[in-house]
């Protein structure tokens, strides 16, 4: 992996140019700036009383003598096979020559962040921790402006103050800590919006108790005070410590912990049981966290144009920048909740993003305790290829956890069984607030007295002034269900390429699916009195395709979603499903409806709904019966359908920032030239200084759908699997070099060397796998 480290001789001039360092479920920024090491620390699951996303702080250490002096040497490398930062630091003082080596590394085992220091000559650490969260504050509200950072409660109506932090000397280091107080806005004024107050304890509440914070100190330091300071345009109040006395080494940890403890002593408890174990346990912990990471970069890879490696060639950036990618991603396998789609745990100061941003060091744009669907996605399903199952499961919990809230609207508002989810997707697994609608913030209102199948509701659909009993009032996400579909047809992929147990996501996929067919066949009842069309199959209707066709009729997306989570079902091993709830599946898949096509200057098309009201947006969900749904797909299916389809398309083609996905439906279209030109350009160097925090986007930075969705690209480039058969190459260029190993279903992996236009190796594991395996003359053919 040493091609891919990254290496800078200059310091930064800011946290914009900060390198990314990862490990367990915390993600880290770090930089050195005039002389001094900071890094920002932000873990999966510091969410405050109001679902704000905060990070842990920021900590800077300054050594003297300084080795990072303007006069001396620099060198800071992203060591990506070990996962660690690596910063050195050559000086002269008084005629002597002094270096100095500061490691940073997260312990992938435990959440605790280290930096060893080691010199040879002895030099004394400063080491401070920085909080701007030292009073409480209130969050004003206003069209995307400071609460876009905790976007569910854009339009509140009532005050939302962001409370302060608790920070002091303790044990010769330093305590922080926040905890939530028991006045916290989320779920609470969720639940009170979308009256589900009957349903109350059926709803996780993730925020109640939360406490989250760390402890900083090390061998031989002491308090040494405070003081203030400002860094960029947030001002913060400094705890310092103080080595001793100089020496040659020093080791300074920062251990954190979160949890839902009922009261402070037992959360404090907890934090120091963590701390003792860690001061005593340094040699081991990094032997492990080391062998992690190597055992990470085995699992698989994709290394393009691999005996020539060339920084400035695009293409093979392309492949460096996949690896990095992934490092940033394996930086929440243990995460409580999803790495966010918005930055992960790696944002920095927003007005060195954008200058109209002057907010703190928290804030996102889409911020907040909220996962949105469609982005998320794009960050877990390249993990099936890269074998990164452990990685997976924190997207999967948020709806097993939010299955109670979900079920919960459909029983309120709709009277049968199963489950909605927000596009805006939260742990209790309600609507997300400026989404639902808060009363009187707009000209949008809320029909209360128009109850589910009300024909003035039928005739309103959602997207007039008055708005449907239990749907969201947003006019982007109304009617937006599919993802919910989208994620019961992961898990059981998930299933398809581990093996591993699914038990626990059971009870979601059937919700997510039963809803569908009790929704709308009682939608149509009522419209007509049967429950179904005239050639017995549902009407998906109202609806959305995405978020760009409204009021649509029999969406070509969740057609496809429903086909292929129901198939799967039916192929399930185990005992996972009855055989009488089979059986009903079975019926169930019948009942879906056909796809809509239409002909276009002699072209046949496949339309992205039967009908719909307006386009709005720039998705195209008309191709995720290619990806992610599988419906169609080479070596078995005329692609031409698709490659008409595109051709005559209106909406926006080769956009390549955050989400968007043409890049992976050029490969499944079997286009190689039109794949390799889209997908270099989307994983090309970012404008930022480390190359794979690009952004913002539509989103933010680092904006890891984009990285996301390029993964995927690259991917299906190499690699597409159906069924039993897994195809090599079947988008990808004959003069592109190429080494990877990826993984298939059914706990398969293939590793590859195409060179020169050649194959000379092909390694299948099981090696009864290799039969299933389709050259690429013949996935074209």
């Amino acid at each position: 992996m040493d091609d891919y480290n990254i290496i800078w001789t200059e310091q930064s001039k800011n946290s914009s140019e900060s390198m990314p360092l990862v490990g367990g479920d915390i993600g880290c920024n770090v930089w050195v700036e005039n002389g001094d090491l900071l890094f920002y620390i932000q873990r999966s699951g510091s969410f405050s009383e109001n679902g704000e996303y905060l990070k842990l702080g920021r900590v800077r250490l300054q050594l003297q003598p300084n080795p990072f002096s303007e006069a001396g040497s620099f060198k800071q490398e992203l060591k990506l096979e070990e996962g660690y930062v690596q910063i050195n630091g050559n000086t002269t003082v008084a005629g002597k020559n002094i270096q100095t080596q500061i490691r940073l590394w997260v312990d992938v085992h435990s959440p605790v962040v280290h930096a060893d220091i080691d010199s040879d000559v002895p030099v004394e650490v400063t080491a401070s921790y920085e909080s701007w969260r030292t009073g409480s504050k209130e969050r004003k509200p206003g069209g995307y402006g400071e609460r876009w950072g905790i976007f569910s409660l854009e339009g509140y109506p009532g005050k939302v103050i962001s409370h302060k932090d608790e920070i002091d000397f303790n044990r010769k280091g330093i305590l922080f800590y926040h905890r939530n107080p028991k006045d916290k806005l989320i779920p609470d004024v969720l639940i009170k919006q979308q009256g589900l107050e009957a349903y109350q304890d059926q709803i996780v509440d993730d925020i109640r108790n939360r406490t989250f914070g760390g402890f900083v100190a090390g061998k031989g330091f002491i308090p040494a005070g405070t003081e203030e300071g400002k860094y960029v345009l947030t001002p913060y109040k400094a705890w310092k410590l103080k080595s001793e006395k100089p020496a040659k080494k020093h080791q300074l940890i920062v251990v954190t912990h979160i949890d839902q403890s009922e009261n402070l002593e037992v959360w404090k408890n907890g934090l120091d049981q963590l701390a003792d174990k860690t001061l005593t346990n340094h040699k081991k912990a990094l032997r492990a966290t080391v062998d992690w990471w190597k055992e990470f970069w085995n699992r698989s890879w994709i290394k393009i144009m691999p005996d020539n490696p060339d920084p400035s060639n695009e293409i093979w950036q392309a492949g460096r920048n996949y690896q990095l990618f992934r490092y940033q991603l394996g930086g929440n396998i243990s995460g409580e909740y999803p790495t966010k789609f918005n930055g992960g745990n790696l944002t920095f100061d927003p007005v060195l993003v954008d200058e109209q941003r002057a907010y703190d060091p928290d804030w996102r744009a889409w911020g907040g305790a909220i996962f949105t669907a469609q982005n998320q996605r794009l960050l877990y399903w390249p993990l099936l290829k890269t074998g990164d199952f452990d990685v997976m499961t924190p997207q999967f919990e948020l709806y097993r956890k939010g299955l109670g809230g979900a079920e919960a609207r459909v029983k309120k508002n709709f009277g049968h069984k199963g489950s909605i989810f927000s596009e805006y997707m939260n742990v209790p697994g309600l609507a997300f607030g400026a989404g639902y609608g808060w009363k009187g913030e707009s000209h949008r209102k809320r029909g209360e007295e128009i109850s589910f199948g009300d024909s003035r509701a039928n005739a309103l659909r959602g997207y007039s002034d008055l708005v449907e009993k239990g749907v969201m009032a947003n006019s982007a996400v109304s009617y937006h269900w599919e993802s919910q579909v989208e994620h019961a047809f992961m898990i059981l992929e998930y299933h398809r390429y581990s093996g591993a147990d699914i038990s626990a996501y059971i009870p979601f996929i059937k919700s997510a699916l039963i809803f569908f067919d009790e929704h709308y066949q009682k939608r149509q009842l009522m419209r007509n009195g049967k429950a179904l069309d005239n050639n017995g199959k549902l009407v998906i209707y109202p609806s959305t395709s995405c978020e760009s066709y409204r009021g649509a009729k029999n969406p070509s997306d969740l057609i496809a979603g429903l086909q292929a989570c129901v198939s799967s079902i039916l192929e399930l091993d185990g005992d996972y499903f009855t055989q009488e709830e089979k059986e009903y599946f079975r019926a169930y898949l019948n009942r879906i409806p056909s796809y809509s096509y239409e002909e276009i200057e002699g072209d046949k098309v496949l339309k992205p709904a039967e009908s719909w009201e307006r386009y709005q947006n720039v998705e195209c969900p008309q191709f995720y019966p290619l990806f992610p749904f599988n419906r169609f797909y080479l070596g078995r299916d005329d692609m031409t359908v698709f490659q008409n389809t595109w051709k005559h398309g209106k909406f926006p083609k080769d956009m390549v920032i955050s989400w968007h996905q043409d890049g992976i439906f050029y490969a499944r279209m079997g286009l190689p030239d039109k794949a390799a030109e889209y997908n270099v350009k989307k994983m090309k160097d970012s404008d930022r200084r480390f190359p794979t925090f690009w952004g913002p986007g539509h989103d933010w930075v680092p904006d890891h759908n984009w990285g996301g969705s390029g993964m995927i690209g690259l991917q299906e480039m190499l690699m597409q699997c159906f069924k039993d058969k897994i195809y090599l190459l079947p988008a990808w260029p004959t003069n592109w070099d190429v080494s990877f190993k990826l993984h298939a279903p059914n706990k398969t992996e293939v590793e590859v060397e195409y060179i020169n236009g050649e194959f000379k190796k092909i390694h299948v594991s099981p090696a009864e796998r290799r039969k299933d395996v389709v050259l690429p003359q013949l996935v074209r053919d």
